[in-house]
Formats: C-alpha cells, structure tokens, sequence
C-alpha cells in the first residue's frame, strides 16, 4: 500500500456535512479523503436538490474559519425576525396577525449575537458550489465519482474498498453518505424511527413585495407551511402536507399550483411567481443507535435525519463535523489513536445528548401542531402566548435556534482549530 493510499480519515459522503468535516480537518492539518458516488458538478445542478436550508450563525461561524462564507456572503440572506402563527385555514401572514402568534426579533439578542441575525437562509445548491470549489482547492484527495464497495474495521486501522477496486487506509472512516449510509451498515449501527404521514413540498418563489428579512411558519392540521425569505425578493416555500395531497400537488397544472399557493400565501406579500421545479420530499425520523463502532464514526444524516419542522437538520450536521473535528484534530496534537474507543467516545458523548433531543422536540413539536384537536389547540395557544410575553424565554430559543447553547466547538465560536 502507497503513502497515497493511506490517510488520517476516510469520509464518505461529500454533501454538506462531509463537505464541511473535511474542509475543517484540513484546516487542522489532518490528510483526508472525501468519497462520493456523485461528481460535484451533478450535486450543484438545479435539479439535484430544490431545497433551502436555514443556517444558524454559528454553523455560518465555521464556514467563515475554513474560507467558505467569504463566497456564501453575497448569496446569503439575513433572516432578521420569525413569525410563527397557528391556525386552521390558507393565508399563512395575514396584514393582521393570528390571536396567537410568536413573533421572534434579531435585535433583541444583537448584543449577545454581536449583530448577527437569527439566521441565514442559503439555497443548497449555491452551499454545494461553494463547498465544492473549496475542496477542491484544499489539501484534500477528492474521489467523485467513487463508490464505497465495503468498509472492514481492522485492529489497527480500517480498509475501505471501492468499486473500482483502489482500497484507501486509515485510523478512521466517516459515514457521511446520508441515510442510507453504507459506512453505518458496515458497521453493524442500527437505526429506530418512522415515517411520517406527511411529504414536504418544495418550491423557490419571487414575491412582488419586499420580504425585509421575515420568515413566516403556519401550523396547520395537515402540517406546517413555511415563508423563508431568499435574497432578490425571493423566498423558499416549504409546504408540508398529507401524502396524497402532496403527489396531487406535485402533479398538478403550473396555474393550479399557483392559485392554491396564492391562497396559502394570503395576500401579504403580493403576486406570487414560482420559479423553477417543484421538488417533493417523503418526511421520516431516522436515529442510529450509536455515534461510533469500531475504527467509525457517523455525521449528519447518516447519524440523524428529523422532521424539517425547526429547520434544524442541517445544522445538526455542521455541529456534528466541528465536534469531530476538534475531537480528532486535537487527539492528532496528542499523539492518540485517531480510531480507539477513547477517542471516539469523547465525540459521542459530546453530540449524543444534542442530537436526541433535537429529535425529539421536531417529533413532539410535529404531533402537537399538526392537528385540530381542540384541546392541543388550547394547549398550544397557551404556550405560545406565555413564551411570546416572556423576552427572556423569547431570547433562549433564539439563542438555541441559533447554535450559540451549550457546549460549542471552536469552529462554532469563530474559533480556529
């Protein structure tokens, strides 16, 4: 086996998530290779991924150490405050707002965020090009298209094969491939979790009026439906509804589309025009039961896929990679055994508790708001009203949307490694 073979960490999977864990080691001078069975000019193509994420200042904080929000900057768009409303019909943001709301201010946690805004509003695809010039400018051995054929844990590193038959080394391997992870399988990780009775519709729309930086979510009893604000006047529609109505939706004329996105939209911002493909997405809980097995570890959603409903996931994941990563680089620094159980059990510890629980709380928040029953409905109202009266409380979940609670990594601090 060459030196060119072998390296410090194998990663699988260059998405978001393996993209960024493998920038962040380089960065800390870790020698890596990134593996994806999809070359990068077929992840950026419109086509490949209509979605929009919502990326917390912290996670956006990472990018900025590893030279990759300089590029995402211009393209980003400040998400200055949330409206959250509850209700039982179309009209997401009326001129009135619903008797109860929650209305959440980038400026009431200015000081503490030191001007940051709740949050950034990126298109995936424009997260994958830039993610993807930065790879491939780095020290980092780029293998796409490439698929993992199989991944063996040996007693002192981990041979991962691929099909074209090169077989790579390393302390470590990293399943970053999604949740159909074949780095997890091999590893024996099982997962738990569900499907949900509900798909997500996904739409970029251009709105006749100015946006200002509001992002708007609308519990309704089929599921919440979303406003996230883009740059030009544009937003992301994220549209959660029951099975069969989401396929009719999917398949419907481009004019019956609009009128019923007109009607859900209510009149707030205008003439809504959709531009581009209609993407719709299945909606599951998937957990796996370990962070890490032998000579492995897991990121992203590879270890974790939710309900969009927090627009959490994808941050999930960047928090995953910088923990990781400062767990490996700093093991690196000490001379330690990048693939031992001690290693690996530090950055189990260090994302178990916050993956789980983020799980949970999208799964409850879920239940609680897709529905009509009166009860839940009083219920919820009474939440909302209380937190909405509270600043302190108010300013928690904007901190905690934001990535800023808790036990940060580096990265997520603006930190370099």
């Amino acid at each position: 086996m060459s030196d060119a073979d072998t390296f410090d960490v194998i990663i699988a999977g260059a998405g978001m998530a393996g993209a960024s864990l493998a920038l962040e080691l380089a960065h800390g001078g870790l020698r890596t290779a990134l593996i994806d069975p999809q070359p990068f000019a077929a992840q950026v193509a419109p086509t490949f991924d209509g979605r929009a994420s919502a990326i917390a200042y912290s996670s956006f904080r990472a990018w900025d150490v590893v030279g990759v929000g300089a590029s995402l900057a211009p393209q980003a768009q400040r998400i200055e405050q949330i409206l959250v409303t509850d209700g039982r019909s179309p009209g997401a943001a009326s001129p009135k707002p619903a008797p109860v709301f929650l209305r959440f201010d980038s400026a009431e946690i200015a000081d503490a965020a030191d001007g940051e805004p709740l949050g950034y509003m990126l298109e995936n695809r424009l997260i994958r090009a830039a993610l993807a010039a930065a790879v491939t400018e780095a020290d980092i051995a780029l293998m796409a298209p490439a698929r993992v054929a199989a991944v063996e844990a040996l007693p002192a590193h981990t041979r991962v094969t691929l099909e074209d038959g090169r077989v790579l080394t390393a302390p470590l391997v990293v399943g970053a491939e999604g949740r159909g992870s074949v780095v997890r399988r091999a590893a024996g990780i099982g997962t738990i979790g569900w499907d949900y009775p509900q798909k997500g519709v996904v739409a970029t729309v251009r709105l006749s009026r100015p946006h200002n930086g509001v992002a708007y979510e609308h519990f309704l009893p089929a599921g919440p439906f979303a406003i996230l604000p883009l740059t030009d006047d544009r937003a992301s529609l994220v549209w959660t509804e029951r099975l069969a109505t989401a396929d009719a939706l999917r398949d419907a004329r481009p004019e019956v589309f609009r009128s019923l996105l007109q009607r859900r939209f209510g009149e707030f911002v205008g003439r809504v025009e959709v531009e581009g493909p209609t993407f719709v997405y299945p909606l599951a809980l998937q957990l796996a039961e370990r962070l890490t097995a032998a000579r492995t570890a897991l990121v992203g959603d590879a270890a974790h896929g939710i309900h969009p409903i927090a627009g959490q996931g994808l941050n999930l994941g960047l928090k995953d990679a910088a923990a990781l990563a400062q767990v490996l680089v700093d093991a690196a620094r000490l001379g330690e055994d990048l693939g031992s159980a001690a290693v690996l059990q530090r950055y189990a510890a260090w994302r178990r508790f916050d993956n789980v629980t983020l799980a949970a709380a999208t799964d409850l928040f879920n239940r609680l708001f897709s529905n009509d029953h009166p009860v839940l409905r009083l219920a919820r109202g009474a939440g909302m009203a209380v937190v909405n009266r509270i600043g302190p409380a108010r300013r928690f979940f904007m901190q905690e949307a934001g990535g800023a609670v808790g036990d940060l990594p580096r990265l997520l601090k603006g930190d370099a490694l």
